[in-house]
């Protein structure tokens, strides 16, 4: 009486190919493309577009923070002037950011 009884369940759904349980994987796949792939992979062309336009004369930021002038720009090494008469020679990619002209300047 104070136990029911438990009765067998009927029969088993068949084992198969669901689209219902596989669109979820199939949206969060769609939200992770458009909020962090698209975005991250139009970054990078915009960053190496700018990489690849610095020439001689350009002032630039490393990405360890120097402010420097290109005195020769190279296809793979950029070498910078940090100050009168020293420079410095640098992969292209250790460029993080291209300045303003007269923006040394104003910093010195």
């Amino acid at each position: 009486m104070l136990i029911t009884p438990a009765y067998a369940a009927g029969p088993a759904q068949p084992a198969g190919f669901d689209l219902m349980s596989f669109a979820p994987m199939v949206v969060i796949f769609v939200l992770f493309y458009f909020l962090l792939i698209r975005p991250q992979q139009k970054k990078l062309k915009e960053q190496r577009a700018m990489i690849d336009a610095i020439a001689k004369g350009d002032e630039v930021v490393t990405t360890g923070g120097m402010l420097a002038r290109v005195a020769k720009a190279g296809d793979e090494y950029l070498t910078l002037e940090v100050a009168n008469g020293v420079e410095l020679v640098v992969q292209r990619g250790a460029i993080a950011a291209k300045l303003e002209k007269g923006t040394l300047k104003a910093q010195r």
